[in-house]
């Protein structure tokens, strides 16, 4: 199992959406941390300035770095903005 954890501006983008799409997310990134192999379901980006990795979830993304097997989610937001 591999534990995420979540810079506190990613903690805050996460808090600023919808209640249901704030549900979606925990519950797919819980399901990503209960897996033995979570990178199966993550894609490189392609520009790193935002992180090496992300989750695609539904139209939202999860940007994320990989640190001594803990994944540190750096930013969520939907697929239009986060990038910016």
């Amino acid at each position: 199992m591999v534990e995420f954890f979540f810079k506190p501006s990613a903690e805050k983008q996460l808090n600023r959406l919808d209640r249901q799409i704030k549900i979606k997310i925990l519950e797919k990134l819980k399901f990503y941390s209960s897996q033995d192999k979570p990178l199966q379901f993550a894609e490189r980006t392609v520009d790193n300035k935002f992180g090496d990795w992300k989750f695609k979830i539904g139209d939202y993304r999860a940007l994320f770095d990989i640190k001594q097997n803990k994944i540190i989610i750096l930013k969520i937001g939907h697929r239009k903005d986060v990038y910016k």
